[in-house]
């Protein structure tokens, strides 16, 4: 019987080595390398952060956040290198609920097997 731990390393070691995850890397770097970016993309980072935070402490948040945050993206989104790292991430993100959902097949068909 297979050891499904090293399998699992495995599958790490395949979306480290994926097309969509050495894109993502290579935005990454870019938004990085570039100092304005970088500040961009931190602020944009910190504002997630921090409404994510509210929310899971279960705290209202405002109207005036909320335009904020629109303006974060927004502005976010205009920048080149930015854009694409968004892009790259959605990619992987897309990749990895995929395998999420192989994963939790097995799961699926014995609890949906309850409901026939």
């Amino acid at each position: 019987m297979a050891n499904i731990y090293d399998q699992a390393n495995e599958l790490e070691r395949a979306i480290r080595e994926s097309e969509e995850f050495q894109g993502l890397k290579q935005a990454y770097e870019a938004v990085m390398a570039d100092e304005n970016a970088k500040q961009m993309f931190d602020n944009f980072r910190n504002t997630q952060i921090e409404l994510q935070q509210k929310q899971m402490q279960g705290q209202e948040i405002s109207e005036e956040e909320v335009e904020e945050a629109r303006k974060v993206v927004e502005t976010v989104q205009q920048h080149p290198q930015i854009s694409k790292l968004m892009e790259e991430e959605q990619r992987l993100n897309t990749v990895i609920n995929d395998v999420s959902k192989i994963i939790t097949k097995p799961l699926e068909e014995l609890y949906g097997a309850d409901e026939q």
